[in-house]
């Protein structure tokens, strides 16, 4: 049986910060394989370098050392603008606290990707629907995120990191400002969007009950890394 091909494949990878004349190493040679469809939860103690790490995978940041290397790219190697050219077609991001525009309907903040592109107006407009219809907003795509509720808004940025059919979807702390109820219906679409759709997840979460709806956890603590196994 041939070996299963990682689509992220982190080896070595150290991150350092300077404060001055200190020096805070953050992530102690990470070494992590997630292949292509994996939903994989970091967790850890505030401070443990989950999001840092999440960070690199996206492409938010470089490493000090190791590498990085996502499909066939070695993202560490690439420069500033080559890097946010990989993020804008490779990695759709989901973050704690939605991130939308609050002067712009949920169809205009949806399509805020497709703006470096080079697709047509009518087309942008096409695949913002199709996205918002995926996560059930196709009845609010004219309502600015004031008239939203708190579960509705992350679903539209749900939609916003999905609508340029990413290779991987980045979360951080997608559930992290939102009621238990809410939380479940936000990841149940999430897992959704992994199992149906294939897309490869990688989540950073503090909350246990959110990791389960992954297929694996992954436990940093004080920068170094240990792995737990969850069936799908």
């Amino acid at each position: 049986m041939s070996a299963v091909t990682s689509l992220v494949e982190i080896r070595g990878v150290t991150k350092v910060y300077r404060r001055g004349r200190e020096r805070i190493e953050v992530l102690h040679g990470i070494d992590l394989d997630i292949p292509s469809g994996d939903f994989v939860a970091l967790m850890g103690p505030s401070g443990s370098g989950k999001t840092t790490l999440l960070n690199l995978i996206g492409g938010l940041d470089t490493p000090t050392g190791g590498s990085i290397t996502v499909g066939d790219r070695r993202i560490d190697q690439l420069s500033g603008g080559e890097l946010a050219a990989w993020r804008a077609s490779h990695v759709g991001f989901v973050f704690q606290f939605y991130n939308l525009l609050p002067a712009l309907s949920a169809q205009r903040n949806v399509e805020l990707p497709l703006l470096l592109t080079d697709l047509s107006a009518a087309e942008r407009r096409r695949r913002a629907r199709i996205a918002l219809t995926l996560v059930g907003l196709e009845d609010r795509a004219r309502h600015k995120p004031r008239e939203l509720s708190g579960g509705q808004e992350q679903r539209v940025a749900i939609a916003r990191a999905i609508v340029s059919d990413p290779t991987l979807l980045v979360c951080d702390e997608p559930t992290g400002d939102l009621d238990r109820a809410t939380a479940d219906e936000v990841l149940r679409l999430v897992q959704m969007l992994n199992r149906e759709h294939g897309k490869t997840v990688v989540m950073v979460t503090h909350d246990p009950k959110a990791a389960e709806y992954a297929r694996r956890r992954v436990h940093l603590d004080k920068g170094t890394m240990t792995a737990e196994p969850i069936s799908a």
